[in-house]
């Protein structure tokens, strides 16, 4: 989303149209190795050095599951739509990863717990951040971390959720908070942008 495009929530868009072209973003096929480099080592920084469970919550196509497969993790990913959990289950095929077809906000993954809940753009579009908050909290180990990737995208109808707000509704549910900002990283988005972006590391 660039400064200009029209505001669009996650509820406005049809997800299964989109999965044939989704991974022609830059950020989002981290097809360019210099892209795909840059959110490696990135996500590296954000999970534990250790092999661990990871849930990647509204996973798209896998592509970040697939960084994390590869550094040794293994992954559960959740997406509304089938057709992404289609491209993501044959991404990371033969992979220690699996998916799943369901709502972000409430998983069905039932008792199982997570070191990591890993979340890219898709917080801002929940009707209630502070309940799913809560939610993913609970999905964690004890010691687990939450990896939220968000930001605020627009100048004339701006959608997202700025970091201090995320920060603000972090603070009840997590013993400690990293803020680090995204934006003036090109590498992350294939282009220069001017908005916020960021990634939060709340360990709880």
């Amino acid at each position: 989303m660039t400064n200009g495009e029209p505001a669009l929530t996650g509820a406005d868009l049809d997800w299964d149209a989109a999965a044939p072209s989704f991974d022609d973003e830059p950020d989002h096929g981290l097809r360019d190795p210099d892209v795909r480099q840059a959110w490696a080592s990135r996500l590296r920084s954000w999970l534990p050095g250790r092999a661990c469970d990871v849930l990647d919550l509204g996973c798209g196509t896998g592509s970040l599951s697939l960084l994390a497969a590869e550094q040794g993790h293994r992954v559960t990913g959740v997406d509304r739509s089938p057709a992404m959990v289609d491209l993501a289950r044959a991404k990371l095929a033969g992979r220690d990863a699996a998916f799943l077809v369901g709502d972000a906000a409430a998983p069905p993954v039932g008792e199982e717990r997570y070191d990591v809940v890993l979340v890219r753009h898709v917080l801002w579009t929940l009707p209630d951040p502070a309940r799913v908050l809560r939610h993913w909290a609970g999905l964690l180990r004890p010691g687990g971390r939450l990896v939220l990737v968000e930001g605020v995208w627009g100048t004339v109808s701006p959608v997202g959720i700025p970091a201090d707000r995320l920060t603000g509704l972090l603070a009840p549910l997590a013993a400690h908070v990293r803020v680090e900002r995204l934006s003036d990283d090109e590498l992350l988005w294939g282009k220069a942008v001017d908005d916020e972006r960021y990634a939060v590391v709340a360990g709880v």
